[in-house]
């Protein structure tokens, strides 16, 4: 048995400045060949599922790809081309019996707003017959092409995403038994016309929550697998939105009603998927009277994790202004500040312009740096093992790193950007997060991993970034019309 394993994974935000090439997934995943089994082998990663599943059928693995960038833009051609060559040319290049892919689902290219898609499709034109299982993203904007050119495909259930390896591992079952001729799926999949927000989709909470138990549910009752995907609402491409898809043995009568049922539950809850937010001001003041902390103010409007800059600096502006002390920030990127904090050392008081150093056209905003003097507290390469429940056992590389305490608020700066999902993020430079009475985070959902069992009370801030919940703000012209909410006068 020869099975093709491969990883080509991005989010993007069509919204964002930041540029998606090839530098791009090198800074945090681009490896070929046995490289790809090295890194991944005992990692929490559907691609550590795959291995193991494949190494215990005794199979010949050829893994030509394992890629991924922080969320950002639009995939530039060229890298594109390259990510779907090595897979393709690999595939082209021997018999196989089946292939394991691990798939965003929200990729948005430059000439191919369909990035997985694509790919899936020019595999099929390659190896017609070929069994293909695929793990997708909760935040996949699933399309007609990646369900027609695969055999099973599923979803991760949780977000943050902790189950990552249990999916992969159950989809990788699904390829195995239906190899064998044990099994023959069946999937059927939908969407309805609802733009949900990623603020809205943490599985610890209603609405996603309930929704994940209903997918649960089917497969208790005989679904090989069943998913939800809430979907990436800053794709400004026709697809994007919240789907369903479900996978029986044969039965494709039983898939259809599943996915309706889960569907019709989801639109029934399209009002729960709204984010509400308050004045940026009135956020930072209802911290600043909670006695007990940690407690965490969320700038998701520039998370990293979603495509965001990284380097909006409104809610740390409002933090000092307000006089918050005993502060964490994780993190800002900004390679100069980095730089000048270097060339000082550690001890150095020095005064910089911090963050801002990015224009959000899409926006219509300049970037606007702070200037700050403070104390350079710790220097560090970035580099740090991931210890939490998400990415378990995966090498973080923030690049070159600082930390600059300025009035009681210290400040991660960073050179490559990453979301703050994990303690390390902090613990890595020395910065205890239990011992801290607020963490500003520039995260969304995902600092729920690392984050959440030390947190008294969290609350969100309204800052400024391409990843803003307001969708006001955002100009779409792709996506299809009417989708709730921008339409906020669809019938029910």
């Amino acid at each position: 048995m020869r099975l093709l394993l491969a990883m080509m994974k991005h989010e993007t935000n069509t919204f964002s400045p930041i540029p998606t090439g090839l530098p791009r997934f090198r800074d945090w995943a681009l490896h070929e060949g046995p490289a790809v089994a090295e890194v991944f082998a005992g990692t929490n990663h559907p691609l550590a599922a795959y291995l193991d599943l494949a190494r215990e059928a005794g199979a010949e693995i050829v893994t030509p790809l394992a890629a991924e960038a922080m969320p950002s833009g639009p995939v530039e051609a060229d890298a594109y081309a390259y990510l779907c060559d090595r897979i393709l040319a690999a595939l082209a290049k021997d018999r196989f019996d089946g292939a394991m892919l691990d798939l965003h689902g929200a990729m948005v290219a430059e000439g191919e707003a369909d990035g997985e898609g694509g790919l899936l499709a020019r595999m099929r034109e390659i190896a017609p017959k070929l069994p293909i299982a695929v793990t997708y993203d909760l935040h996949a904007n699933l399309t007609e092409r990646m369900v027609a050119n695969c055999t099973a495909l599923i979803g991760y259930k949780t977000y943050p995403h902790v189950d990552m390896y249990e999916v992969g591992a159950q989809v990788g079952r699904i390829l195995l038994r239906t190899m064998a001729g044990e099994v023959s799926p069946a999937m059927a999949w939908g969407n309805v016309p609802l733009l949900a927000q990623t603020l809205r989709m943490g599985t610890a909470d209603a609405p996603m929550g309930p929704l994940q138990d209903l997918t649960r549910k089917e497969e208790a009752g005989g679904a090989l697998a069943a998913t939800v995907f809430g979907g990436f609402p800053l794709a400004d491409i026709p697809d994007a939105g919240l789907s369903a898809v479900v996978v029986t043995d044969g039965d494709r009568g039983a898939a259809e009603a599943a996915c309706g049922r889960l569907l019709d539950a989801a639109w029934a809850e399209r009002d729960s998927f709204v984010y509400r937010g308050e004045p940026l001001d009135r956020a930072v003041g209802r911290a600043r009277e909670i006695a007990e902390g940690p407690v965490i103010l969320l700038d998701h409007a520039d998370n990293t994790g979603s495509g965001g800059t990284q380097d909006t600096m409104a809610v740390i502006a409002e933090v000092l202004r307000q006089g918050l002390k005993d502060v964490a920030v994780a993190a800002v990127w900004d390679p100069r500040a980095v730089a000048v904090m270097a060339e000082a050392g550690v001890g150095a008081e020095v005064t910089l312009d911090l963050g801002g150093k990015t224009d959000m056209p899409s926006l219509g905003e300049k970037g606007q740096p702070l200037r700050l003097t403070g104390r350079v507290r710790t220097l560090s390469d970035g580099r740090w093992i991931v210890r939490g429940p998400m990415y378990t056992g995966v090498e973080v590389d923030t690049g070159p790193t600082g930390v600059l305490e300025v009035a009681g608020v210290k400040i991660v700066v960073v050179s490559k950007h990453h979301e703050p999902w994990d303690l390390g993020i902090l613990t890595s430079v020395g910065i205890d997060p239990h011992h801290c009475h607020y963490l500003v985070l520039k995260s969304r959902i995902h600092y729920r991993a690392g984050f959440a069992p030390l947190a008294k009370a969290t609350i969100t801030c309204d800052g400024v970034g391409v990843t803003t919940s307001d969708n006001s703000l955002l100009k779409f012209e792709k996506i299809r019309r009417p989708i709730f909410p921008l339409d906020w006068n669809m019938p029910p």
